[in-house]
């Protein structure tokens, strides 16, 4: 096997080793004492793993809505897919497969429930409150940083605290590959300055790694879903298949051929790349995907559903602003959303200024400043994308129903 990164690989003796396994704050220290189990980016993947945000991924939407069907991709397994593929692709080269486990684990973290679509619609709802844009990755960082608690070996419960590296990686998964090869960036920078997509690269060939893996991971596994949800025919796979010359349309030899060429041609001089071909055939998958999946027109009634949902609870929390005596009329909403009152105005007292707040309870950080509407308007978005499909379909029908 060629680990012909093997001297780009994030471990110690790498120029940038300090910076990426730097924490906002020094993370307590284990249990076992001076004699260390796991590596910080082995840390950082347990600490994911066994908190509450990454086990909602299992009901949050890929790309279908199907909670009925239990063969349609779920976040949670698309999640599985990109780290199985990041780690041939990093093993394979010779850089980090400890640090692309812990990346691909939690890349997806921040995504609201619904898939893109979910995200669009809160991106504008965003907009429209507060004057930014809602992007999953942007929002992953947030939640590991200030919202997704674990307990500590004395039993507080503390945010997720993760290496620089990580949180790197989830805000600089997202984008399309460029065909002209992906290199990562030298520069340490606040996380605060990406904006939008494909901005800056990961500032580790390994998140550079996990962001190809993404890519490569859902073609083939949205066409499997696409022909499950008659969305496609075996009539259209095979029609495309004709028009693909090098591999067979499937989810195995998409991620097989794409995979391997990409090993192939990968040289720390030109950076992570495709060959010509390969990469022009993963843009007619890409192609055919947008065109025959993502806007078939049977998708729009769920799209329209779940803009109407999502705006609906938005609308029903924010009415209930008053200040710092929000939580006081949101808990008067019991007697008419027993489940969204109640589990709404626990997350804001955990989370904000609220008039209600026992400093005595809560160790974690302030988050929302609720003398400020924005601030409440931000808090609802964040409290709805952490939401999964079930759960959110549950409190839009407590707010319709009678």
């Amino acid at each position: 096997m060629i680990k012909k990164f093997a001297n780009e690989a994030m471990i110690e003796g790498n120029e940038k080793w300090e910076k990426s396994i730097s924490r906002i704050e020094k993370l307590y220290d284990p249990i076992y004492g001076d004699a260390p189990m796991r590596s910080e980016f082995d840390r950082d993947y347990t600490r994911v793993i066994n908190c509450n945000a990454y086990r909602r991924l299992k009901h949050k939407t890929q790309v279908f809505f199907a909670p009925k069907n239990d063969h349609i991709c779920t976040r949670i397994e698309h999640v599985n897919l990109v780290e199985s593929i990041s780690n041939t692709i990093a093993n394979y080269l010779g850089l980090n497969t400890e640090l692309t486990k812990a990346i691909a684990v939690t890349h997806d973290i921040g995504h609201s429930p619904f898939g893109h679509q979910g995200e669009r619609i809160l991106s504008t709802i965003a907009e429209r409150e507060y004057g930014e844009k809602f992007c999953h990755g942007r929002n992953g960082v947030h939640y590991v940083d200030d919202l997704e608690l674990l307990k500590d070996v004395a039993g507080i419960k503390r945010n997720l605290n993760l290496t620089y590296a990580v949180r790197d990686g989830i805000i600089g998964h997202c984008g399309n590959p460029d065909i002209s090869g992906q290199k990562p960036r030298n520069e340490f920078i606040s996380l605060d300055k990406f904006t939008r997509p494909n901005q800056y690269a990961p500032f580790t060939w390994e998140g550079c790694v996990v962001k190809l893996a993404d890519n490569i991971s859902y073609l083939g596994r949205d066409l499997e879903d696409a022909k499950e949800m008659k969305l496609l025919t075996d009539r259209d796979i095979n029609n495309f298949d004709k028009a693909i010359e090098n591999i067979r349309i499937n989810n195995s030899s998409i991620i097989g051929y794409l995979t391997g060429d990409l090993c192939k041609n990968s040289t720390v001089e030109d950076g992570l790349k495709f060959s010509d071909e390969a990469y022009n055939t993963m843009e007619k998958i890409r192609k055919f995907n947008y065109e025959k999946i993502y806007r078939n027109d049977k998708i729009q009634p769920t799209i329209r559903y779940f803009t109407v949902l999502m705006n609906e609870i938005f609308y029903t929390l924010k009415n209930e602003y008053n200040g710092t005596a929000t939580i006081k009329n949101i808990k008067k909403m019991k007697r008419y959303y027993p489940v969204l009152a109640e589990e709404f105005a626990s997350w804001l007292e955990e989370f904000s200024n609220s008039a209600d707040r026992d400093d005595n309870k809560y160790s974690n950080k302030i988050v929302y400043n609720l003398n400020n509407i924005k601030d409440y308007s931000r808090a609802i978005v964040d409290y709805m994308s952490g939401m999964t499909d079930q759960y959110i379909v549950r409190v839009y029908n407590e707010i319709v129903s009678f």
